[in-house]
């Protein structure tokens, strides 16, 4: 299991890295738009191949003509919404999910603007559109990896899943390759704690 990336969505995306760098000693930076899902990010990096995305609705953006990924559309206040498993062979890694039992949805392109106006693309599963506690799949291909640029000083030091019917969900996150702890807990969450300059940080 080699987890890509979290997804921290917030409201608003500045506020957003305002309080994560209060709370964990570092300020997100990088990222960019996506055009045409309203939304923008910027990043932490959580290890050499493994960051924290911090996504909001992009006010510099018109509305989308569907819904914004990761359910941003409904949050109203930052918090975890899913996460990334990566994969060198994203169509291996479908086939053996589907075969497992689960199917994580068909690989659709990704795609980012950054600052400086470059386009980054990536490949990853359907399923990421929704997000939640079951990752999807990503494969980055020839684009630099993002935790490569992004600001460091944290490593991320544990994740698990909680949910009221664990049973539900470890098949599929089986299926995924995602070996990690679930707990029941009243309603479904994604747990991490962040090592850095502020100690060791709990996020959901």
């Amino acid at each position: 299991m080699r987890i890509d990336h979290i997804i921290y969505a917030a409201p608003d995306l500045e506020a957003a890295v305002a309080d994560l760098g209060t709370r964990l000693g570092v300020h997100a930076a990088g990222g960019g738009q996506h055009p045409g899902q309203g939304t923008h990010n910027k990043l932490l990096a959580l290890g050499p191949e493994t960051y924290l995305e911090i996504v909001a609705p992009d006010p510099d953006q018109p509305e989308p003509a569907g819904p914004r990924p990761y359910g941003v559309d409904g949050v109203t206040r930052g918090g975890l919404v899913g996460w990334a498993l990566g994969c060198d062979d994203i169509a291996d890694a479908l086939g053996k999910a589907r075969a497992d039992g689960f199917d994580p949805g068909d690989v659709i392109e990704g795609h980012r603007s950054a600052p400086t106006g470059t386009l980054l693309r990536w490949h990853l599963t359907r399923n990421a559109l929704t997000a939640g506690v079951i990752p999807f799949l990503i494969s980055w291909g020839d684009t630099p990896h993002p935790a490569a640029s992004a600001p460091a000083g944290l490593v991320l030091e544990s994740l698990h899943v909680e949910h009221p019917d664990p049973a539900s969900v470890t098949g599929p996150l089986h299926a995924l390759g995602a070996r990690v702890e679930v707990r029941p807990a009243p309603k479904p969450a994604l747990v991490v704690r962040v090592q850095g300059p502020s100690g060791s940080t709990e996020l959901r």
